[in-house]
């Protein structure tokens, strides 16, 4: 019951997710210096550490948070925002958060593990800020297949699941939905998102 309900919620809150996380750089990653870009760092095994194995594997070790993913559009404008009461949304995106710290707590001993796994997860879903500001060449979107495993995350009585889920993050992409209806106009949204990006991170910073 537990797990159908969770996918019930998930299912809600995919699309506003990023709101909860900025972007560890501002600057789209996928232009930047193919020289800075070359001087990439392992963590597998990072400093000894045994947790640490195949860290790489997951996304490569030259695209620590996945920043050069290839969508590949399974569903354009079939699937179409519905709005709620921004509390609701908030309230969700909380839960997930403290999901999140949960994960990472529960099934990570070591701090600096915990440390580098949550730098990939938060640079990773900061990326989506810039597709949201239709700045990163991608399509506002979501992997259906890997949303599909949320409800795998969990056993019957809420406990967390430690089975392998049987993918990467390379496969991250290739199943996306592009959902329809928001209110994106090309010539005016490119400036009020903007006034919008600027002034939450202003308000963020407490500036």
């Amino acid at each position: 019951m537990f797990s159908k309900y969770a996918v019930q919620l998930f299912y809600v809150i995919i699309l506003a997710i990023s709101a909860s996380a900025s972007p560890l750089k501002t600057v789209d990653p996928r232009t930047r210096d193919l020289g800075t870009r070359s001087r990439h760092v392992s963590f597998n095994r990072w400093r000894g550490i045994s947790s640490l194995d195949n860290f790489d594997n997951f996304y490569g070790v030259e695209d620590f948070c996945h920043a050069h993913v290839e969508q590949v559009i399974v569903k354009e404008q079939e699937v179409v925002c519905h709005a709620q009461a921004i509390e609701i949304i908030q309230q969700r995106l909380v839960v997930l958060q403290e999901m999140a710290k949960r994960i990472i707590t529960e099934t990570i001993c070591e701090v600096e593990t915990q440390t580098i796994v949550f730098s990939q997860f938060h640079g990773s879903l900061g990326l989506f800020q810039d597709d949201l500001r239709r700045r990163s060449g991608h399509l506002v979107g979501f992997d259906q297949n890997i949303v599909g495993h949320f409800g795998e995350l969990f056993t019957a009585d809420g406990t967390l699941t430690t089975h392998d889920l049987g993918f990467t993050g390379l496969d991250v992409g290739p199943n996306t939905v592009v959902v329809g209806g928001s209110n994106w106009n090309d010539n005016i949204s490119p400036s009020s998102v903007d006034s919008a990006f600027f002034s939450a991170q202003g308000a963020r910073l407490d500036l």
